[in-house]
């Protein structure tokens, strides 16, 4: 099996692999395909690692191929992949080609690899004419992907020009029928009595970022104003527009569906409310979030500050509503036009 590995992979390839798993052992699973049929008719039931030297580039219905991945790995299950970023990916094409050429050749390749499978029209032809092959991902949609399929990562480094990455499964995969894919997307958050609402706004991050939320506090932690340290799954054009708030647009719709109210405290996710104690996350719940946040009113430096700002507004909302409501608002337009605050 070393040999095998070596040929198809590499010597440094090969090493970092035998670090976490044992290639040799019968319960070991090391295949090189792009195709979940592969995986589901292995005769064994389950493993204890798979290692899939193929990368997921290739692979035309990833998450399909992961939940494979996940059924056949036995509960904290190792899997191993790769994948080509598309920064790693921009590093090959400049290089190959003289200047001159390369960023034309770099930008053509873009076009036709990362933005016709999301457009309409184009995505049919697309996957036509290359049946998913050699597709540009992300290193967030990726390792998003990853996290939605029931995996957590244990570690990741880049090899030759790949990103490999070693994941335990932890769960069943979520099977997401609805992932925040297009340009107008949809954020699961608490709402008032605890509901789960969807918030709308503009894409500025990669897709299924969304599930990354706990993997990017566990690496970076928080910065000042509560958002997480560099964080990359924002895209360029999400940074430009979240600089000029055309990402929250969309949540207008949640004003007009009653799911917001214009001040009041910010629709949480899951793993942010998490972070909260368990006390003022009941508090919360009794409360209508708002489009406009104390944050913006007050502007906290970290976590511990934003909970202080948010009760100090739920007492002062509860003696006085529509004064309280008033008053936030207008610190808060003052700040973010005057002073240009911002969340992060």
């Amino acid at each position: 099996m070393k040999e095998i590995l070596i040929k198809e992979a590499g010597s440094d390839s090969f090493e970092y692999i035998s670090k976490y798993i044992d290639v040799d052992n019968v319960d070991t699973l090391v295949v090189s395909t792009s195709s979940a049929f592969n995986i589901d008719k292995q005769y064994q039931e389950s493993f204890k690692n798979i290692v899939n030297l193929k990368p997921i580039n290739d692979i035309r219905r990833i998450n399909k191929f992961f939940e494979s991945v996940n059924a056949k790995l036995e509960d904290g299950g190792v899997f191993i992949c790769n994948v080509e970023t598309y920064t790693l990916r921009k590093q090959r094409i400049l290089k190959k080609y003289p200047k001159g050429i390369n960023w034309g050749m770099y930008t053509f390749d873009f076009f036709v690899k990362r933005v016709s499978p999301k457009v309409w029209g184009l995505k049919k032809v697309y996957f036509f004419t290359t049946a998913g092959r050699n597709r540009v991902l992300s290193k967030a949609e990726t390792l998003g992907r990853i996290y939605s399929c029931g995996f957590k990562v244990v570690n990741e480094t880049r090899i030759n020009g790949r990103l490999w990455v070693v994941v335990k499964k932890i769960k069943e995969p979520s099977f997401d029928t609805d992932p925040t894919y297009g340009p107008l997307i949809s954020l699961k958050r608490h709402g008032k009595n605890g509901k789960l609402i969807k918030v709308y706004k503009a894409r500025t991050m990669h897709a299924y970022s969304e599930y990354l939320q706990e993997y990017v506090y566990e690496q970076n932690d928080l910065q000042e104003g509560g958002k997480f340290k560099n964080d990359f799954r924002i895209t360029t054009v999400g940074k430009i527009f979240r600089k000029t708030w055309l990402d929250e647009l969309p949540m207008i719709l949640n004003l007009l569906k009653r799911d917001l109210k214009l001040v009041g405290v910010r629709p949480l996710s899951q793993q942010y409310m998490s972070l909260y104690p368990e006390d003022f996350q009941e508090l919360r719940k009794n409360y209508r979030p708002g489009l406009v946040p104390p944050f913006y009113a007050d502007l906290p430096k970290d976590l511990e500050e934003i909970i202080a700002s948010e009760k100090r507004y739920l007492e002062a909302f509860d003696k006085h509503p529509i004064r309280t409501d008033w008053v936030y608002f207008w610190k808060a337009f003052n700040n973010i036009v005057f002073k240009k605050a911002r969340s992060n």
